[in-house]
């Protein structure tokens, strides 16, 4: 039977799959199985350490995907991590961890993982090939312009990533590849990519480590800095942390007591009177309004805390 240019072209690049960096054998460690427990850890310590310079390397890429996603939430649109395996938990373990943090909705930072919420504990490596079901979870999402579509693959080869990807792209959704090797078909499908090379891995093409680490770097980076640039964050604080429990309520007091200088009986009496809201508070005690007045001038700068700061300083001179 003659194969088609789809299959031949998929036949090269599975064959390309042996050549990539992450592929490759380390020569420090050819002989792991024979080394002592603390050999092995002092080597997988010494090559975790160039993790950080390989991520430093595609810095202005990060702060171009940053600008992108401000852009896209500023209007109502939504960030979406997808990936198969070790990268799709990295994604879903980014997106579960942004409402605790900056208290945003659930819809704002979602994930799509190859084989679905139960690949997140169990293997279904195979689902990684499944276009078809990729295809299907994407729809759902229906994905249009103030959207942002973000494939995560260590190859850069993984078929439910590639195809989650293009769909989004030709829906007019912004989109981005973060790889660990250059010049895939991942990178090709976005409109840009986020390209780490940490090369070989102590455990040869296991990407839970250099490459899993340095895309939770690159993840970390891109939605803290994110939702930093949109005011979900006062100085270094947390200012919009859940006060879901007596622990969180307490951090909270402490971080209007950083935030403002206010002493703890004034950071608790006015967390209660912004009815727990932690943002409301802040805005209270640096610009010593009513919670109506911060919660205002929180709605006024969509949330911005510094920005609902000044705006209620200045309404209060108006007075």
């Amino acid at each position: 039977m003659t194969r088609t240019r789809k299959e031949k072209k998929e036949e090269t690049e599975k064959s390309d799959l042996r050549r990539l960096p992450t592929e490759q054998i380390l020569p420090a460690a050819a002989d792991l199985d024979r080394m002592s427990s603390l050999e092995i850890v002092s080597l997988i310590n010494q090559e975790d350490a160039t993790v950080a310079p390989a991520v430093s390397c595609a810095l202005p890429q990060i702060a171009r995907a940053i600008d992108v996603v401000v852009n896209g939430l500023r209007q109502g649109g939504r960030l979406i991590y997808v990936g198969a395996g070790t990268s799709g938990r990295i994604g879903a373990l980014d997106a579960s961890e942004i409402p605790p943090t900056f208290n945003t909705d659930p819809q704002t930072v979602q994930f799509i993982m190859a084989g679905g919420p139960k690949a997140l504990a169990a293997s279904t490596e195979a689902s990684e090939d499944d276009t078809s079901l990729a295809l299907a979870e994407i729809k759902k999402r229906k994905p249009g312009k103030r959207d942002i579509v973000l494939g995560i693959a260590t190859s850069g080869r993984t078929p439910f990533t590639i195809a989650a990807v293009e769909y989004a792209r030709r829906r007019g959704t912004h989109t981005i590849a973060l790889t660990c090797n250059r010049d895939s078909p991942l990178e090709r499908a976005a409109d840009f990519a986020i390209v780490t090379e940490v090369g070989a891995e102590v455990l040869a093409g296991s990407s839970r480590m250099k490459a899993g680490t340095a895309h939770k770097m690159v993840l970390n980076m891109i939605s803290t800095g994110a939702m930093t640039r949109l005011g979900y964050v006062y100085g270094n604080l947390m200012v919009n942390v859940w006060t879901k429990n007596e622990k969180l309520v307490q951090r909270a007091i402490r971080i209007l007591e950083q935030a403002t200088g206010a002493d703890h009986d004034a950071a608790r009496a006015a967390l209660k009177a912004s009815g727990n809201r932690t943002p409301v508070a802040v805005v209270m005690l640096a610009a010593g309004v009513k919670a109506s007045q911060a919660a205002a001038a929180l709605k006024r700068s969509r949330g911005h805390v510094r920005q609902a700061i000044d705006l209620a300083n200045v309404s209060l001179r108006s007075e």
